[in-house]
């Protein structure tokens, strides 16, 4: 069972209660909240997710820089899981960018079609292949704006493949990290930028690339789009959409996902440190 802390990260209000505590469920109230109060909310959140999951780390299987920015694009409408299970196939046929700027695109899109949009995607990593053979000498850049010059490369790819290829910082907002952070009133904007930037703005820019990890993976393991599990949720007592979703605790637990459920997580080849942690590696492609 999840037992709220005392009190929330809040400001005082006008008849002298905390804010962001309410009751005894100790759940986050936001009305009025300052941006110096906000600001420590949401980096008590960060630590908070970062004692939860010590392990976090990016969900797609990759050895050098072009393995996940090709890993990347292909994540696009379907789970790193399957992005995973596809992509040994492709690179042990095509380990260099040289090799799939020479692709037969056919048999490129036999490989790519258990990753739906398999005609799409296979033109975008092999124009950015390509791309990389003639405007970059075969190296995937390390600068965010020769990065989305690659076909099939926005932000978001770009950033994933800064913090986690190059060590830079960047805040991946995919549909997991723009769903919590406005059930966590961090912003109200729903377009990808602005979200980026005001979420930025409450984090120093070490702490991005760890920050998307934590928040990632959270939404993907409680924080769920469609059922929550609220009750089984280590940071409730500083959520202000406690309630949303499932509250009484053991219902809450068969909720949970990946290694917090029990189940496999989604790349074949995990770090140790997520194995350690009780995770499993996910199972091969056409695997029982």
């Amino acid at each position: 069972m999840v037992v709220p802390r005392d009190s929330a990260v809040g400001e005082q209000s006008p008849d002298g209660g905390k804010k962001a505590a309410k009751g005894a469920k100790g759940v986050a109230a936001v009305k009025g909240e300052s941006h110096t109060a906000l600001v420590r909310r949401a980096r008590r959140i960060n630590r908070e997710l970062a004692e939860i999951y010590p392990y976090a780390h990016p969900e797609l299987d990759f050895e050098n820089p072009f393995q996940l920015v090709v890993a990347t694009v292909l994540s696009a409408q379907t789970t790193d899981l399957r992005v995973n299970q596809t992509t040994p196939a492709l690179f042990a046929k095509y380990p260099t960018p040289e090799d799939l700027a020479g692709a037969d695109p056919e048999q490129v899109e036999e490989i790519l079609r258990p990753t739906g949009f398999f005609r799409a995607k296979t033109k975008s990593v092999i124009g950015l292949s390509r791309a990389l053979v003639e405007d970059f000498g075969g190296e995937v850049p390390g600068r965010l704006e020769d990065l989305v010059k690659l076909p099939g490369v926005g932000r978001k790819t770009a950033f994933v493949v800064l913090g986690n290829a190059f060590g830079r910082p960047g805040i991946t907002v995919d549909t997991h990290f723009q769903r919590l952070v406005r059930r966590w009133k961090w912003t109200e904007a729903t377009e990808p930028d602005k979200i980026e930037a005001a979420v930025g703005a409450l984090f120093p820019k070490s702490d991005w690339t760890m920050l998307s990890h934590h928040v990632i993976f959270h939404g993907r393991r409680i924080c769920h789009a469609r059922k929550p599990a609220c009750g089984a949720c280590p940071i409730a007592p500083l959520c202000p959409a406690y309630g949303e979703g499932e509250t009484d605790p053991e219902k809450a637990k068969k909720l949970l996902k990946y290694e917090k459920g029990g189940y496999p997580g989604q790349r074949l080849n995990p770090p140790q440190s997520y194995l350690d942690a009780g995770g499993k590696p996910a199972p091969p492609l056409g695997s029982a």
